[in-house]
């Protein structure tokens, strides 16, 4: 349930509100906004009568939440939400460019790279310590001493990191090292891992499962802002579905009904939806003229070489090329760079 309250309402009136349902067992997210003040109300709201809310003093309206994910949802928190991953704001105005990897190789190729994307306009590093693998004889990672490396490439470039986690005894390790955790696709629904994550306080990068609907994804989302982090960002990065000719099939309407449904913000994973490097370039620009917040772009030195990935992996002069048009595109959509 949602009560929002007259632009004018009394700090007391606000207050009193909120104690009282907090009494009742309710637990209330306020939101304050220019115009208005709005609570979010989560519990057993069907014990509660809406008509008795409408006579209190400051009370506007009082509207139901049909939708099962709440904190993640507009309705309670109108204004978009914007998030701070190390010192970079995801959701606002600007757009962030997350650019390395896809794994962690040597200190030198992740540096080199961090440096190189920084270069050209790169607000964040990525890169992959622990790979989730479907053939256990493929490269996994070069775990904690690839997350070491990260922290190196961070120290050298000055960009915040973001890599993805395989597990919840991990989270502690996560939480001290890095600035934003990836849960990736394979882990969308581990509500143990989505539990744990819930109780840390950083950015968490949460990216759309293979066959999940939206209401999957945003109810995923919901698992970590219930647990008490709040911090979420969503990750479009295609779907599987019976096509074939690309690694899987980009769902920039996602983006759009996120957006309406949600104030998390979304960024779009090019590579990994087409999986083809000679498409990341404009379906990256079309995902920003969808409204998406930003990219999540795989770069590497030597594609041809890479141990992951090298197929849908952009060189460090095609990344500079692409954040040159990004440039010239942002201004037309609103953005900045």
């Amino acid at each position: 349930m949602i009560i929002i309250m007259k632009p004018k309402a009394r700090e007391e009136s606000i207050g009193s509100l909120i104690s009282e349902l907090e009494g009742r067992g309710m637990q209330v997210q306020r939101n304050s906004g220019v115009d208005c003040t709005v609570l979010g109300v989560i519990g057993n709201v069907a014990s509660l009568d809406p008509t008795d809310f409408l006579m209190r003093e400051g009370v506007e309206r009082v509207m139901p939440v049909s939708e099962p994910f709440k904190k993640a949802n507009r309705k309670f928190h109108p204004e978009q939400s914007v998030i701070d991953c190390g010192g970079v704001r995801v959701g606002g105005r600007q757009l962030a460019l997350v650019a390395g990897p896809c794994s962690v190789e040597s200190i030198d190729q992740v540096t080199g790279i961090a440096l190189a994307v920084r270069a050209s306009g790169a607000s964040m590093l990525r890169g992959g310590a622990f790979k989730p693998r479907t053939s256990p004889y493929a490269f996994q990672g070069l775990k904690l001493e690839g997350l070491k490396m990260l922290e190196e490439a961070r120290a050298e470039s000055g960009l915040p990191i973001v890599t993805e986690i395989m597990s919840p005894a991990l989270v502690e390790e996560f939480d001290r090292r890095v600035d934003v955790i990836q849960v990736g696709a394979r882990n969308m629904q581990n509500f143990d891992l989505l539990r744990e994550l819930g109780k840390t306080r950083k950015p968490v990068l949460l990216k759309r499962g293979l066959s999940a609907t939206i209401e999957e994804w945003l109810m995923s989302a919901e698992y970590i802002m219930a647990a008490g982090n709040e911090n979420v960002i969503l990750c479009e990065r295609g779907i599987r579905t019976f096509e074939t000719y690309t690694r899987n099939t980009l769902d920039l309407s996602a983006v759009l009904a996120v957006k309406r449904l949600s104030h998390l913000p979304v960024l779009v994973d090019p590579s990994h939806a087409t999986g083809q490097a000679w498409m990341v370039e404009r379906m990256s620009l079309a995902a920003i003229a969808a409204g998406a917040d930003g990219l999540i772009i795989e770069v590497h030195n030597d594609p041809a070489r890479a141990l992951c990935d090298g197929a849908q992996s952009l060189t460090p002069p095609q990344f500079a090329q692409l954040v040159a048009k990004i440039h010239a595109l942002a201004p037309i959509v609103e953005r900045t760079l």
